[in-house]
């Protein structure tokens, strides 16, 4: 039975999880301080294209930030593993696809399951922002759990991003850590990667995309978001990141 979803779930945050009965498997996994609804699009277009797809709600994520602050890295991607072996264990190929956040999960999920027919890492932080660390641990010393929100960058007009509207400091830290520690860990990523980057991206530095495609050890396909920000899978390119994700998913699994 699936796990009751939470009260104060916030609309459109709803995990996926849908059974096509067909081989190939998709897990989806959405950003940080962000939901599902940011991945709800690449989502519909994989159950379209005859995909199975386990999209979770990562722990803290899609309520209220004060749920959030509790948590940490080694949670949200032990509720991605999780996920991944739901998916493995009834589908005979998996993709990964990640934004931001997700893109780390799927970057780490890859190093670990060389058996993943391929991964698609949408403007992923891989590495440690130079002088964060130091920054946010000066915030905790003088008691601050909660800064300003990084969601909802976006170029598109008119379009938001039902992230939080704050930051929890503490969950940042962790995930700051374990970018540094992904840092070392993308030569063991030897699945085919499709690598997606904003050039305008304001949360992630773009640099980010570069270090992946240069260190994974697979063949590393790139395309480029132009008209896109951060959150690229809700903005102007939000259509041809869907059927590049489609068609990348649909070459791997059939190969």
């Amino acid at each position: 039975m699936a796990d009751a979803l939470p009260e104060n779930l916030i609309p459109g945050a709803e995990p996926l999880s849908f059974d096509s009965g067909g081989p190939a498997g998709a897990l989806v996994l959405h950003g940080f301080t962000g939901n599902p609804g940011s991945m709800r699009g690449i989502a519909d277009a994989l159950v379209a294209a005859g995909f199975s797809v386990e999209m979770p709600l990562l722990p803290g994520h899609g309520t209220v930030v004060q749920d959030m602050i509790p948590t940490g890295f080694e949670d949200w991607l032990g509720a991605a593993e999780a996920a991944y072996q739901r998916l493995s264990a009834r589908c005979d190929k998996v993709v990964i696809v990640g934004l931001s956040m997700g893109g780390a999960l799927t970057a780490w999920l890859g190093g670990d399951h060389p058996e993943a027919a391929g991964l698609v890492c949408i403007n992923a932080i891989v590495s440690e922002p130079e002088g964060m660390r130091a920054f946010v641990e000066e915030l905790l010393a003088g008691g601050t759990e909660l800064m300003d929100g990084i969601g909802s960058d976006i170029a598109k007009e008119g379009v938001v991003e039902s992230a939080y509207p704050e930051t929890p400091v503490r969950p940042l830290l962790s995930m700051i850590e374990a970018a540094s520690g992904l840092d070392e860990r993308l030569g063991r990523i030897t699945s085919p990667l499709l690598v997606i980057n904003s050039p305008q991206d304001h949360v992630v530095p773009p640099v980010n995309s570069d270090i992946l495609a240069a260190r994974a050890a697979g063949p590393v396909e790139r395309i480029s978001a132009e008209r896109s920000f951060h959150v690229a899978t809700m903005d102007h390119d939000k259509e041809m990141i869907e059927e590049a994700v489609v068609a990348f998913a649909t070459k791997v699994t059939q190969a």
